[in-house]
């Protein structure tokens, strides 16, 4: 499935990403065949589930299933602040793409299903609206961007994630 991928797609998503992650603070791998690959497996993601998932993870094929693992990942930037890299090595700090740090393997952060449904379920309980607020507040999952209002945003403003990686947080 990954050789139906053009070369030409491989750049253009290249590009689009490194723009993407130049304007949110990011930087991608610089090991270009490296992320020329983990590009194809995103792609490949993609066109086997619909979403582009961690090419490094086993998706589920339920994106509700995989919002987590949805590049970019929930766990990106806890990765890099304690790794230099993300689970898949995708993006890295800036000390790591200038050459300053060498990344450590990354553990996998990512809980088993029924730890992921326990929390889910947690979340879902535990986010009540304090009296007072006339809106609830969301927050993206990715980047911890806040917003009050009566649903969240259909794009983060911050790191260009869909909607429905935003989770009600108070």
């Amino acid at each position: 499935m990954p050789d139906r991928v053009s070369d030409g797609e491989i750049d253009r998503i290249m590009r689009d990403l490194e723009r993407e992650a130049e304007a949110g603070g990011y930087h991608l791998n610089p090991d270009q065949e490296f992320t020329r690959g983990l590009v194809r497996g995103l792609l490949a993601n993609r066109e086997r589930y619909g979403y582009i998932s961690c090419p490094c993870r086993l998706a589920s094929g339920d994106r509700a299933d995989d919002l987590d693992i949805i590049c970019p990942c929930d766990y990106r930037d806890p990765d890099l602040a304690e790794y230099g890299a993300c689970y898949c090595a995708l993006y890295v700090t800036a000390d790591v793409e200038a050459g300053a740090r060498t990344p450590v393997p990354v553990p996998e952060r990512r809980p088993p299903p029924g730890e992921r449904e326990r929390q889910k379920e947690e979340r879902s309980r535990a986010v009540q609206a304090p009296g007072g607020l006339k809106y609830p507040v969301w927050r993206c999952r990715v980047c911890g961007y806040l917003c009050a209002r009566g649903e969240p945003p259909e794009t983060c403003p911050i790191c260009r994630v869909p909607r429905d990686r935003f989770e009600r947080f108070m």
